[in-house]
């Protein structure tokens, strides 16, 4: 693990016990209904959550699909596993997006939300998700990113350090240009903007 990932990985370990709070008025006004979105979108029976964190997401999934959360932050994972205390369904590892140790092609879909924001090797966690999705698989992914808004763009650049140096998150990282580094096409990525070009719900048919 490199040292970037152990500080960002230390991070949200220390802001762990308030994380759902910090994240309380951004639900109430609208992340719920974008979380919907994201569950709606996914197929098959065997999914893969990359940065679980506190577990928001898990308890819309169906019951029927077989749900693996992954997440870097051991203290993050403690809040997951409390919400979901009974939920045979759901199992959750410690385990950081970039080095994954699942086998190629396991997954029928992978689901990410407001993840690659921190993820210190966005490509490399990419990459890993496009070898553990299945051919044809999809990816699901709920990601807020740089504007291409001149002037916004500017403004999240310039205040880019506050949330980079407070828990590890950038706010303008190129998501969409990541995704095509990491090797995938950009006839294979369907883009929705929820808010502003800022927050997308990004779907990805895996064509290896």
């Amino acid at each position: 693990m490199s040292n970037e990932t152990k500080k960002i990985k230390n991070r949200y370990n220390c802001i762990s016990k308030i994380y759902d709070v910090l994240e309380g008025p951004m639900e109430a006004m609208t992340k719920s209904a974008w979380n919907e979105k994201l569950i709606d979108a996914i197929e098959g029976k065997k999914v893969l959550e990359v940065g679980v964190g506190t577990g928001k997401n898990l308890l819309f999934y169906p019951d029927n699909v077989e749900i693996i959360g992954i997440d870097f932050s051991e203290q993050m994972l403690k809040k997951a596993i409390q919400k979901t205390k009974g939920k045979e369904t759901i199992t959750l590892i410690e385990m950081d997006a970039q080095k994954m140790s699942f086998a190629d092609d396991t997954f029928d879909t992978v689901v990410t939300s407001c993840v690659f924001c921190s993820v210190p090797d966005p490509v490399e966690g990419l990459k890993e998700i496009r070898r553990v999705c299945k051919p044809n698989g999809k990816i699901v992914m709920l990601e807020h990113m740089r504007s291409q808004h001149r002037l916004v763009g500017k403004v999240m650049d310039a205040v880019n350090f506050i949330p980079l140096h407070t828990w590890g998150a950038n706010i303008n990282r190129k998501t969409l240009e990541n995704i095509v580094k990491a090797g995938f096409k950009e006839e294979q990525i369907e883009t929705q903007d929820l808010w502003s070009d800022i927050v997308k719900l990004i779907e990805i048919r895996n064509k290896k």
